[in-house]
């Protein structure tokens, strides 16, 4: 399959060509997560760019390199009509309620658009996901995708807890996350590939994403771009290939978000952790995003 067929491929999408049908689902959301400044805005400018043609390039959503990353609000950019890629806000330095958010922005229990705010107790948790029922999204066929940026250097507790977070993403959405290993020309991605096959990934693609100041589409560059939806898109097909029944894989996932609350509230070294002055943490680790 040339570009071009890739490129009609992903933009001529539906949920309806499987044989069963949408079966109730309306879009695919790719979810994009992972810490902060790896290249999870300029992914998405990335995938609008090498759909469309020509080498204008546009900056849809705000990309910057530094630590603290520029992604507070959980927003949403559709690449077709029937793909909407999210920028969910990033973390570097976590503690388990900033874990739990980020579950509760992949359960589609935050409200896209909305900024996306670490609560501190579990009370507050617990009634951010009863008010997600207010407006319940369960049309949505989630599809995660977690960013990594090469040459960043992450300490051996964070990567434990991207492991649990690649095992807990099927739980939730019943697929494995898509690894997307970003600046794959500034260190050995081979080996940040292995480590990540090791944690049960199924499919990583190394990339360079194409920004305003490096901008000229090359084949090589596009190609991989390209293939990470089209990995995305085959899920969404390996899936919908049996009966689904989106209203209760929601229920599902609110499921795990209270059993994960409820491990938190019953974890005496995580309460320990919590309650522990800010400083003695960063004494401890610098932690992950899961």
């Amino acid at each position: 399959m040339d570009i071009r067929q890739l490129r009609d491929k992903i933009l001529s999408f539906s949920l309806e060509d499987v044989d069963l049908g949408s079966q109730g689902y309306t879009r695919v959301l790719l979810q994009l997560f992972g810490y902060t400044g790896h290249g999870k805005s300029s992914f998405i400018n990335s995938c609008m760019y090498v759909l469309e043609e020509g080498e204008n390039f546009k900056e849809h959503a705000e990309a910057g390199e530094t630590d603290h990353g520029l992604t507070m609000v959980r927003n949403a950019y559709p690449i077709t009509d029937m793909i909407t890629m999210v920028d969910n806000r990033g973390c570097s330095k976590m503690n388990d309620f900033e874990r739990a958010e980020v579950y509760a922005q992949l359960g589609n229990f935050v409200p896209i658009g909305e900024r996306v705010e670490w609560k501190d107790n579990y009370k507050a948790m617990m009634e951010a996901l009863e008010i997600s029922e207010l407006e319940p999204n369960f049309s949505d066929f989630i599809v995660p995708i977690f960013v990594y940026r090469v040459r960043k250097q992450t300490s051996t507790e964070s990567m434990q807890d991207v492991k649990t977070f690649m095992e807990n993403c099927p739980k939730m959405t019943g697929i494995v996350p898509i690894v997307v290993l970003t600046f794959k020309t500034s260190a050995d991605y081979l080996e940040i590939e292995k480590q990540f096959r090791l944690m049960g990934a199924e499919t990583v693609i190394a990339i360079e994403n194409y920004t305003k100041m490096s901008n000229i589409k090359t084949l090589g560059r596009t190609t991989d771009i390209l293939m990470v939806i089209d990995s995305a898109l085959r899920n969404v097909r390996f899936r919908l290939e049996l009966p689904r029944n989106p209203k209760r894989e929601r229920i599902e996932r609110k499921k795990f978000m209270y059993n994960y609350i409820d491990q938190m509230k019953s974890h005496p070294e995580r309460e320990r952790m919590r309650v522990q002055p800010f400083y003695k943490r960063r004494e401890r680790s610098v932690c992950g995003i899961y």
